[in-house]
């Protein structure tokens, strides 16, 4: 015999019970009980009518709505004369619920045992709704009121059954009626007849008391997804089912939270070893789920990721808890005559302190348990007055592969901190398959994905984008993005989610995802203005784990949110130059912040695009090598203009060249004022350890002043012009010496400079073509032959390829 038992949203309309009686047809010959729910949300229609008649509120509506909904189901589901059998049942129902709610409206009192009685009606309406489609069928179905058989204590709510009582009467019953019972879940007695229930989601419980009563050879839970997940699929989108869990992993997933399955179900059945199976009504070709006693294959080390959301920590600590023998059997004994439900315990180890989770409709009742049992230590400064802390989460780690496996909770609670997820509590039982940590509710859904991608996803690493900067740089960020996305996610197993992305003007944010190929057309047709704060805001309140912030902008106010931005633990990536060239406070804020928290703040292309400057310098720093001097050409401009000046055309009009090539600003006077070639140089003195502002670099000017006083680009070449002869004679003295100019940044000792000098023919800068950048770096390693690292250092391709291997970057550090 099967007993299968079908939920709220299987029996929750009429298409859904046809296909539950088509479900239960094709195992005719095994279905024994088929325990059915009430219909989706009918539990919490008839509390909502029951607290509106106990404040004196009307219902009728409420009332009347609940109703049509179960007539309107057996008029659709069938034909006369059973059609009447059926609105004749229910009308009786709905008056003598009716009955029940004006009972409480007059009195406006409603307490646990009347409300047990209301909340009946549910299963009450559609178990026999249910077998009057059966029976309309050619089934030979009859509708069991559980009532009749399942004996309870009086704890209303969330009665306890008494087993031996309910059992034979089970067996009693199913010996005399041999037609298909439709058991109506969740509802129970007293031995005196009074309507009890056993707790929200008790109609798997009553499922499983039938197959535990009769012995049978399995139970088949029946809902709306395709069985147990790996976690919650509303909260994390890559979650997928499990084949087949052990009983302890299920009891340990289901008590944190997991919805399939109501945690007391499974007591029963693992005591005479028999096997739950949950599926999905609306898919009954799916696989689902098996629990059982076997130990099932497992190729992670983790079976699941659950939580249990909106619980309250309650703190107790003191002195006199230090060696107080009896101190925690005072402690639960005071929580357990309170009535007061633990769901999880941690002490420390100093027995200073012991906090455990209640849900909040306890936590008043816990509060002033512990203040009356420890009145007198707390009065005399032993104790300190218990606290709790409210809104937060409990994150469960499964599996009973985690048992003597080493690095399970480093990996567990790395990728908690890498997303700046907080714990307030660890707890741990010496059985090793449950890992728990509560988090603040608002972490919840960043807990559970970023752990559940360490596990179960180990493989491939997401990092959720945030583009701030759809120009050349960032437009052309885009362009690669989508062109090697789906190669980065087959070959290399990176998956890249744009969920941000604003210009100067406009800005999109979507959690799901935008498509790159998108991504331009979605932010153009944005009427959502673009200001900074408000993006990080978004950013933050998205709260998606492996965050990371791409500014692709040569905004000042953007960068000065870099510091807000990686302390919310989201990392930065960028090309903007302002925050690591502006005020050294700043930039050691940043840097070291993203050193002590493990926050990546990557800044490669900054100086040089895609050139491996600063990260070799890291790299070489890190050995125990010491810098010793930097010589570079830092500006593509500069180098290209300098390359060129050979004496056959004038400086002018190299920059006229340079201008019209797009390698210059459209004013050139942007670039000749080798301002952002010194930004360039104060970056790399500052990741040499030297601690300059930008005042302190020395620069040597190109250009006379009057260029830079000329108002405006045609009077600034008309300046330039009357300026020929003295570039041309500084360079035929160098050509006579056998050199030629080139402007250089030098960084040595406490200094950095940027001067025009004269190199000889051996020397690395005369090797430059076009607009290529040199960094030549003299370290003690290094010392009698420099490094040489040399290459385009400018342009969109290279700039927004250095972006993109930053961004690859942080998916990397993810593992």
């Amino acid at each position: 015999m099967v007993i299968m038992k079908f939920g709220g949203t299987s029996v929750g309309s009429a298409s859904a019970i046809e296909k539950l009686i088509q479900i239960v047809g094709a195992k005719s010959a095994d279905a024994g009980i088929v325990v059915v729910s009430a219909f989706s949300g009918v539990t919490d229609d008839l509390i909502g009518m029951a607290r509106a008649a106990e404040h004196g509120e009307p219902f009728d509506l409420m009332l009347s709505s609940l109703n049509r909904r179960h007539t309107e189901a057996a008029e659709t589901l069938l034909q006369e004369p059973a059609r009447a059998a059926a609105l004749a049942e229910i009308d009786a129902l709905f008056l003598e619920l009716r009955r029940a709610l004006d009972g409480v409206f007059i009195l406006k009192e409603l307490s646990a045992r009347s409300l047990d009685y209301i909340m009946s009606f549910g299963e009450r309406l559609s178990a026999s709704l249910i077998a009057e489609c059966f029976r309309a069928r050619g089934t030979n179905a009859e509708y069991l009121d559980s009532r009749r058989l399942i004996k309870t204590d009086e704890r209303y709510g969330g009665a306890k059954i008494f087993v031996e009582e309910t059992y034979k009467n089970i067996k009693n019953h199913t010996a005399e009626h041999k037609a298909l019972q439709i058991a109506a879940g969740f509802i129970a007695s007293t031995k005196n007849g009074i309507t009890t229930t056993l707790g929200r989601g008790g109609s798997d419980y009553t499922a499983a008391i039938f197959g535990a009563a009769l012995d049978v050879g399995m139970v088949e839970i029946w809902t709306d997804v395709d069985g147990i997940l790996t976690s919650d699929p509303k909260l994390v989108k890559d979650a997928f089912c499990i084949d087949e869990i052990s009983y302890s992993e299920a009891v340990e997933m289901s008590h944190f939270g997991a919805k399939v399955l109501y945690p007391p179900t499974i007591q029963p059945l693992f005591e005479k070893k028999i096997p739950i199976w949950i599926g999905n009504s609306f898919n009954p070709a799916a696989k689902g789920t098996l629990i059982s006693g076997k130990k099932a294959k497992n190729p992670w080390p983790v079976r699941g990721i659950s939580s249990l959301g909106n619980i309250t920590l309650v703190t107790v600590q003191g002195t006199g808890m230090v060696g107080a023998a009896g101190f925690s059997a005072r402690l639960f004994g005071s929580l357990a005559r309170r009535g007061v439900n633990i769901i999880l315990i941690t002490q420390a180890s100093s027995e200073y302190s012991i906090c455990f989770a209640v849900i909040p409709g306890d936590t008043g009742g816990a509060l002033a348990a512990v203040s009356e049992e420890f009145a007198v230590e707390i009065r005399n400064g032993l104790l300190e007055s218990p606290k709790a802390e409210s809104n937060l989460a409990v994150i469960a780690v499964v599996g009973d592969n985690m048992k003597n496996v080493s690095g399970i909770s480093g990996k567990v609670f790395y990728a908690l901190g890498r997303n700046g997820v907080n714990v307030a509590a660890i707890a741990q039982g010496s059985s090793e398959i449950n890992i728990s940590a509560v988090v603040a509710m608002q972490d919840e859904a960043k807990a559970l994905n970023a752990i559940h991608e360490a596990f179960f996803l180990s493989c491939t690493r997401s990092v959720n984008l945030f583009l701030a900067g759809c120009g050349l740089i960032g437009g052309t960020l885009l362009d690669q993005i989508n062109t090697q996305r789906e190669t980065l996610a087959a070959r290399y197993k990176i998956r890249i989610n744009i969920c941000g992305i604003a210009n100067s003007r406009n800005m999109v944010l979507d959690s799901k995802g935008i498509a790159p190929s998108e991504a331009k057309t979605r932010l153009a047709a944005s009427a959502a203005p673009f200001e900074i704060n408000d993006f990080v805001r978004s950013m933050k309140a998205f709260n998606l784990p492996n965050s990371c912030f791409c500014d692709c902008t040569a905004s000042e106010t953007v960068a000065a949110a870099y510091e807000t931005i990686l302390h919310a633990a989201i990392s930065v990536v960028t090309p903007n130059k302002k925050a690591n060239s502006g005020a050294f406070d700043y930039y050691k804020r940043l840097t070291s912040y993203s050193r002590d928290r493990g926050i990546p703040y990557l800044y490669e292309v900054t100086v040089c695009a895609g050139l491996p400057i600063i990260s070799t310098l890291r790299d070489l720093r890190l050995s125990g090598d010491k810098v010793l001097r930097i010589e570079a050409v830092l500006s593509g401009t500069l180098s290209f203009i300098f390359n060129n000046f050979d004496g056959k055309k004038s400086f002018s009009a190299l920059v006229r060249e340079a201008k019209a090539k797009g390698y210059t600003e459209p004013d050139p006077r942007d670039d000749l004022n080798a301002m952002d070639a010194a930004r360039k140089t104060l970056i790399l003195a500052r990741e040499c350890g030297t601690p300059l502002e930008f005042s302190q670099v020395d620069i040597e000017p190109i250009l006379p002043e009057a260029c830079f006083k000329a108002p405006d680009v045609d009077s600034f070449f008309g300046e330039l012009e009357k300026s020929d002869a003295d570039f041309e004679k500084r360079r035929t003295a160098a050509e006579n010496e056998g050199k030629q100019l080139r402007y250089i940044a030098v960084i040595e000792g406490d200094s950095a400079r940027m001067c025009l000098r004269a190199e000889p023919p051996e020397s690395p800068f005369r090797s430059l073509v076009d607009s290529d950048n040199i960094v030549v770096i003299t370290t003690e390693r290094y010392s009698k032959l420099p490094m040489v690292i040399k290459g385009p250092g400018a342009g969109a391709q290279v700039t927004a390829a250095g972006v993109f291997a930053d961004i690859v970057r942080i998916a990397r550090t993810l593992v």
